[in-house]
């Protein structure tokens, strides 16, 4: 077996429209998809500009309120000007939990919180750096 591809990352979300509302309003993601799977789970499917993966929400009320462990699961998103990102977050509302940082190769990235305690962290790199 080889894998050829990532498809999408499923996260589960205490509150779909919130979580909606957050992805598209700040960070500008489009909603491809919703649906309801056959056990009842709420289904949204996120795509990021130029990614082919996306982000699955999944909410089942059922289950009770996600609760996000400190440093689990962050999502990571390049930004082509972190100063114009700390504007619009600002702008918005949006507190900056952690940054911003420079790294020792010219990055520059800061961390917020979606809904449940997801982090987000926002790279601006520089030209032809490859990872943060």
């Amino acid at each position: 077996m080889k894998v050829t591809k990532l498809l999408h990352t499923r996260m589960r979300v205490s509150d779909m429209e919130q979580t909606i509302a957050f992805y598209r309003e700040v960070l500008g993601l489009e909603v491809l998809e919703r649906k309801t799977s056959p056990r009842g789970s709420h289904l949204a499917f996120l795509k990021v500009p130029n990614s082919d993966e996306l982000i699955e929400l999944t909410s089942f009320p059922p289950s009770g309120p996600v609760k996000v462990q400190e440093d689990l699961v962050h999502l990571a998103f390049q930004v082509e000007s972190l100063d114009d990102t700390i504007a619009s977050l600002t702008a918005k509302g949006v507190k900056i939990t952690d940054g911003p940082t420079q790294t020792s190769s010219g990055s520059r990235f800061l961390f917020i919180d979606a809904p449940d305690g997801y982090e987000i962290e926002l790279i601006e790199r520089p030209q032809g750096e490859k990872i943060a």
